[in-house]
């Protein structure tokens, strides 16, 4: 029994560093995608829609903001002197107004969320099929994201993808 763990023992280790020796041949390369895709020109023009996009939902919100703002210093100043049944009438209006608000930003930024990966993602897959047509064309197996990486020692190839991207 010990004979048979030992010579499993042995195997594996062979094959580990078998495996250790394949990948230490394998060429690899990196790349900063963050770099790529912060000088874009497509994805300039996106943050600019986007960010036009965003000023008007902001702009309407505090609209709606400054008039629910608005009756709520009118009602308080009148509270005093209407009735309770109009106190009441305005309390609700007051808070469906709150709700309309709420739910008008909740709205904004989901409909924001979902164009920015709307725009984002036809982008990305430009740049991921640039990587991988650089990254084969130069021989490497492997091309990494250099973002988070803690050591970048070998070939980085950012350069040669912004290149083929025309910028």
């Amino acid at each position: 029994m010990k004979k048979q763990f030992r010579n499993l023992a042995i195997i594996t280790f062979v094959v580990v560093l078998g495996s250790f020796k394949a990948i230490a041949q394998a060429k690899i390369a990196h790349v900063d995608v963050s770099e790529i895709m912060a000088k874009m020109p497509a994805m300039l023009d996106a943050q600019k829609q986007l960010e036009k996009l965003s000023g008007t939902y902001d702009s309407e919100y505090k609209t709606m903001v400054e008039e629910y703002q608005g009756k709520i210093k009118k009602y308080d100043q009148e509270a005093a002197t209407v009735t309770d049944a109009v106190n009441e009438t305005r309390t609700k209006e007051v808070q469906d107004m709150q709700k309309r608000i709420v739910d008008y930003r909740d709205n904004a930024q989901k409909e924001l969320q979902q164009k920015e990966a709307d725009i984002v993602k036809p982008i990305m897959e430009k740049v991921k099929a640039s990587i991988q047509k650089v990254g084969k064309a130069k021989g490497y197996q492997y091309v990494l994201n250099s973002e988070g990486l803690l050591l970048t020692d070998g070939p980085n190839i950012t350069a040669d993808v912004k290149k083929d991207l025309g910028f």
